[in-house]
């Protein structure tokens, strides 16, 4: 007997199969802040807004269209979430859990996430990529919390390896051959919305973390949960608070992120010409 997340899920894959037919997608893409232009260059692409999907997340935050676009992106199919929610819309997860358990359903087996993050490297600044090589969830929340649904995957997953090796070395090896510089780091995750203190970046570089922001880390549990490799990559924005004197908001993240979208819009479509 199905389990009543098993029926939601199925009901959002039975709407998105039937508008995008034609496309059996392989690799999920979810893009953040700022970055949803990348979306446009999806060729053949069926663009089917969220609140069409039961289930799905509703977006609140500018800079997040809400549509999943179907189709071709570097030789590959692709299912690309055009926009995501984050902790502090106060949502909870499970509409999250349900849109990422349906790329899964839809026959995604690659989850690749992007972000707008904070910089706590003043080497690497606004404008860089950087490529999430682990992470530290400091949202005080986990999106698996509650009971398991063993149909998705089992109640003590491991993170070991959440950020697959075997994809960072080809994002890597897509960014070198390009000529892109591409730094590799820990993202930590908060809930916001606030921007965070100097002391708290002071914190977070002792901890040990590269980058901050308030999102990616969710999307990569339950997609580690239900069995897909996961990779990331970070347009850095901004400098963390006190490590420069520039004034941090949403404006200017969005605004960075727009500027560098077209370097990891070249990466991801290395990347994935490369996955073959």
């Amino acid at each position: 007997m199905l389990t009543d997340a098993e029926r939601a899920v199925d009901a959002a894959v039975a709407v998105i199969r039937a508008r995008a037919l034609q496309h059996r997608p392989r690799v999920g893409l979810v893009l953040g802040s700022g970055l949803g232009r990348i979306a446009e260059r999806i060729g053949n692409a069926v663009t089917i807004p969220y609140d069409t999907i039961p289930g799905f997340p509703r977006p609140t935050v500018a800079g997040h269209a809400g549509h999943l676009v179907v189709g071709e992106l570097g030789g590959q199919t692709v299912a690309c979430m055009q926009g995501r929610v984050h902790a502090y819309e106060g949502k909870g997860f499970g509409a999250l859990r349900l849109a990422i358990r349906s790329l899964h359903r839809l026959g995604c087996r690659t989850l690749v996430l992007t972000c707008a993050a904070g910089s706590l490297d003043v080497d690497v600044g606004p404008g860089r990529l950087m490529l999430i090589r682990d992470h530290i969830n400091l949202l005080g929340v986990n999106p698996l919390t509650g009971p398991n649904d063993d149909a998705f995957g089992p109640r003590f997953p491991g993170l070991t390896d959440a950020w697959a090796p075997s994809l960072r070395a080809v994002m890597q090896d897509a960014a070198a051959e390009m000529g892109l510089p591409l730094a590799e780091g820990v993202y930590a995750a908060l809930s916001g919305p606030c921007f965070e203190t100097p002391a708290e970046v002071r914190m977070l570089r002792i901890l040990g973390a590269d980058a901050v922001g308030m999102s990616t880390v969710p999307e990569c549990i339950i997609a580690r949960h239900c069995g897909m490799a996961v990779a990331g990559c970070a347009v850095i924005t901004n400098l963390g608070v006190g490590l420069s004197d520039e004034q941090v908001s949403h404006t200017h993240t969005l605004a960075q992120a727009s500027v560098a979208a077209s370097d990891l819009e070249r990466l991801l479509i290395g990347f994935l010409k490369r996955l073959g």
